[in-house]
């Protein structure tokens, strides 16, 4: 946590990585990620000979919104390989948080959400209810949901969350309606 970001769950694909995340310093995201990018380019470039970047663009984020999502968001992330058709259940695959987070595999990078921690008293009752977790599909919808909140930067919740979010940021986190707007009559 030495970057002022907790990390809840990763996963990490052949083009892209996926991180729940907990900001504990202001703009503390955007420097971890800024941190990253500069540290597995030089060490990439380095490896394999190349020069240049290695990723297009910035980086997409989101606001979760605890309740219901937050968990969800997990399971998103940690299936995704699965969804990918790399592997057939998350426990198969060695570069996710599930080791952590379902196995009690040791990880320094991961920390428990209060959600997470909310599931059993002991590690051994969080680790097999959040196995439980994963015995359930994720409704298409709510993939959908999750995915486009990300991708455009859109908050992750119920209404009353977005306008709460609205509100405290002074930006707009729920999607427009497509269109040019239409033209005031006076």
């Amino acid at each position: 946590m030495r970057s002022g970001v907790e990390v809840h769950a990763w996963v990490l694909m052949t083009n892209h990585v996926h991180l729940l995340c907990t900001p504990i310093k202001p703009k503390a995201i955007s420097r971890l990620m800024q941190n990253l990018g500069r540290r597995y380019v030089q060490y990439f470039n380095y490896t394999y000979g190349r020069s240049g970047t290695l990723w297009e663009g910035r980086f997409k984020s989101c606001v979760v919104q605890d309740d219901f999502y937050l968990l969800n968001v997990y399971r998103y992330i940690e299936l995704n390989p699965v969804r990918a058709l790399m592997v057939a259940e998350p426990t198969h695959y060695p570069w996710s948080s599930y080791q952590v987070n379902a196995l009690g595999k040791h990880s320094d990078l991961c920390t428990g959400h209060s959600k997470y921690d909310e599931l059993g008293v002991t590690a051994n009752e969080r680790q097999s209810a959040y196995q439980e977790l994963f015995k359930q599909h994720i409704a298409a919808e709510l993939l959908t949901n999750i995915h486009d909140s990300a991708v455009k930067g859109l908050a992750l919740g119920n209404d009353k969350f977005k306008e709460n979010i609205e509100f405290l940021s002074g930006r707009r986190v729920t999607e427009g309606k497509r269109g040019r707007p239409k033209k005031q009559v006076k």
